[in-house]
């Protein structure tokens, strides 16, 4: 049992040593010009030997030097190819200068002597661009959705049944009559009775009709 918690402790140790060293690892130093250190007149043109390198964010160039004599200066594209070691962008001094790259793109460099500068005493160093491992985590844009046809006109709903099913017009309907006069009905013989008087009238046994 204490065997087996030895063993844990130990791995757990491990760890932490092996978390601690990535950690720490997060760039790589360069050393500009090996043992000959940053000086004109290079063995191998300090372009060249950069060349044959691989820059990233976070590694570091080391520049050893005379620094009664030298110092480093970080100019601009301009101030680099006429050898300009007015106004630099950054002075390094003290022999022992340490530059971190903290960005992608390049980066020049020339001694704080024009004489040095012009015996080859320059460098230009091209700092790779920073690649997203994120992976899964991130997905192609998406495209916007495509617009929506345009919806067809609606058609009139279908007249009822039996109310204007056909298309033409229904034929006008008569008027109701109004005003109609009838001619007098003919005398019958309960007209003729209606309003003449009927007299009879007996003569002598006889009846006669007036």
């Amino acid at each position: 049992m204490a065997a087996r918690m030895v063993v844990g402790v130990a791995v757990a140790l491990l760890a932490v040593l092996l978390a601690a060293a990535t950690t720490g690892a997060d760039g790589r130093d360069f050393h500009v010009g090996g043992r000959a250190g940053w000086a004109p007149n290079p063995a191998e043109p300090f372009n060249t030997w950069a060349e044959r390198n691989r820059f990233q964010v976070n590694d570091t160039l080391v520049f050893r030097y005379n620094k009664d004599a030298d110092a480093v200066l970080v100019v601009t594209p301009s101030h680099y190819d006429a050898c300009n070691t007015t106004e630099p962008v950054l002075r390094l001094g003290g022999g022992d200068s340490r530059f971190v790259f903290n960005a992608s793109g390049p980066y020049f460099f020339i001694s704080a002597d024009e004489g040095r500068c012009r015996a080859g005493e320059r460098l230009i160093v091209v700092v790779l661009a920073v690649r997203n491992n994120g992976g899964g985590n991130s997905s192609p844009p998406t495209s916007p959705p495509p617009a929506a046809a345009p919806a067809p006109h609606a058609l009139p709903p279908p007249p009822p049944a039996g109310k204007n099913a056909s298309s033409s017009p229904a034929p006008a309907t008569a008027p109701a009559a109004t005003n109609v006069t009838s001619s007098p009905p003919s005398p019958s013989s309960a007209g003729a009775l209606k309003g003449g008087v009927l007299a009879c009238l007996i003569v002598g046994g006889a009846a006669i009709l007036v």
